[in-house]
């Protein structure tokens, strides 16, 4: 089974939030980032202008902006393109594990893209995982800074949805 690392940036923690981008790292480094268009603006507040969306890599790109290199998808477009480009790209491993972290408001994220949790690609098992419990688990304060912990924070491009799918990555490698 391939152990897909995953992190989303959004539009706040509340019930109506809408994906800004999201990002994904396979246990052998393939890689998948997406910013979404379709996003609801009217949701961005002054932290999150300056935190996440100054932040995002596309913001000079046009809308529909697509690199694929088979391993590595990067794409800027609306939820449905995203869903398309995703499936293709979870497609090419036979059975997906997700692991993320603090995953309450990622995990309804991603099933969002793909209309509801029945609708997910077959090949992702639908139960995912947290590395917050396993700090938990292994007397590790779950509040830990994670760069920190996987000594990432050199390089550091926090609030970037793929950036954190590495750090989730390396400290889920640390943990095991």
């Amino acid at each position: 089974m391939t152990k897909v690392f995953f992190d989303t940036e959004f539009t706040g923690l509340h019930q109506n939030t809408t994906l800004i981008s999201i990002g994904l790292i396979s246990d052998c480094g393939k890689t998948f980032y997406a910013e979404l268009t379709d996003y609801d603006i009217t949701q961005i507040d002054e932290w999150l202008q300056n935190n996440v969306i100054n932040n995002l890599l596309f913001n000079e790109y046009p809308n529909d902006a697509l690199s694929d290199k088979g391993h590595s998808i990067e794409i800027k477009a609306n939820t449905n393109s995203v869903k398309e480009h995703l499936e293709t790209w979870l497609s090419q491993f036979e059975q997906v594990e997700i692991w993320s972290d603090c995953l309450s408001y990622d995990w309804v994220l991603f099933n969002q893209i793909f209309g509801h949790a029945f609708s997910i690609p077959k090949n992702v098992y639908y139960i995912p995982f947290d590395i917050c419990t396993i700090f938990k688990i292994k007397g590790i304060d779950p509040d830990i800074n994670r760069e920190e912990f996987a000594n990432m924070q050199e390089d550091s491009q926090k609030h970037n949805a793929l950036w954190d799918a590495k750090v989730i990555k390396r400290c889920y490698e640390l943990l095991f």
